[in-house]
């Protein structure tokens, strides 16, 4: 009985986590994958289903069930953070006579970069965008900090970028 129990737990904690990659996939254009994974999805949550509509006169199946479907979304999350696919377009809008400063520093750091003038409530502003790999904008912002505290940052997601300049990832060769 504790191993029906257990089943049900680990198969909605799999197939919600899979729900949740299941929609960046799809978010991201990447439909056949989505397909894919959403077939192993629903093939899991019916298995569970069928499980807990066997017998539900048992309140533990309704629990295991519940909890597999709430730790499922926090795994899930998890598990979306640690792919951090896609990219990201990064507004940074300094104070006058900041910018080509912070630019030169984001551009040695192998960021692209592109100036703009703006009118804020305080008057003109330079703006910088930079496009980035989701898996670098950590190291993006560090670098932002680092090189103006007083930036104001503002991140964006982007479906895709077409030309430009967008690095890869850097990866080390040994």
């Amino acid at each position: 009985m504790l191993l029906e129990y257990l089943f049900i737990f680990c198969a909605r904690v799999c197939d919600v986590s899979l729900a949740t990659v299941r929609l960046l996939m799809v978010v991201r254009g990447k439909r056949l994958q989505a397909a894919m994974i959403g077939f192993v999805e629903v093939t899991i949550f019916i298995l569970a289903l069928q499980r807990v509509m066997s017998n539900l006169s048992d309140p533990f199946k309704l629990v295991a069930y519940a909890l597999g479907f709430a730790t499922g979304n926090y795994t899930g999350s998890l598990i979306e953070e640690k792919m951090a696919l896609g990219i990201q377009t990064v507004l940074v809008i300094l104070k006058q006579g900041c910018a080509e400063a912070v630019a030169t520093v984001l551009r040695s750091a192998g960021y692209g970069v592109t100036s703009l003038e703006g009118k804020g409530k305080e008057g003109t502003r330079e703006i910088l965008m930079v496009t980035a790999q989701r898996k670098r904008l950590g190291r993006l912002v560090d670098t932002l900090r680092e090189a103006d505290p007083e930036a104001f940052i503002t991140i964006l997601d982007a479906r895709s970028a077409l030309g430009g300049y967008v690095p890869a990832a850097r990866v080390q060769v040994k």
